[in-house]
């Protein structure tokens, strides 16, 4: 959301389309996020070969349900207000 090339893109985009929720850029819970996929890709996307995009929304559902089947729990530390986010006007 930064960059030149980003704002420009945006500047095309009809009034509306697009809504920014800023979040801070170390944010703890999009590490979990980047590696939850991370790891989905290493073990079951990468180097599959599929038919139809269907297949491929079927075989990611099937591994969220195998996950699921034994979860981790996570404990989070902070409370919203003890969380510095610095200003979230930047663009």
């Amino acid at each position: 959301h930064k960059s030149n090339e980003t704002k420009n893109f945006l500047a095309t985009m009809p009034e509306g389309r697009f809504e920014f929720v800023f979040t801070p850029t170390h944010g703890s819970w999009l590490n979990m996020i980047e590696s939850f996929f991370g790891k989905m890709t290493k073990q079951m996307l990468r180097g599959i070969r599929v038919q139809s995009k269907q297949e491929l929304v079927n075989r990611i559902y099937q591994y969220f349900k195998e996950v699921n089947q034994d979860p981790i729990i996570y404990h989070w530390k902070y409370k919203m207000d003890e969380i510095d986010i610095g200003n979230t006007n930047e663009t």
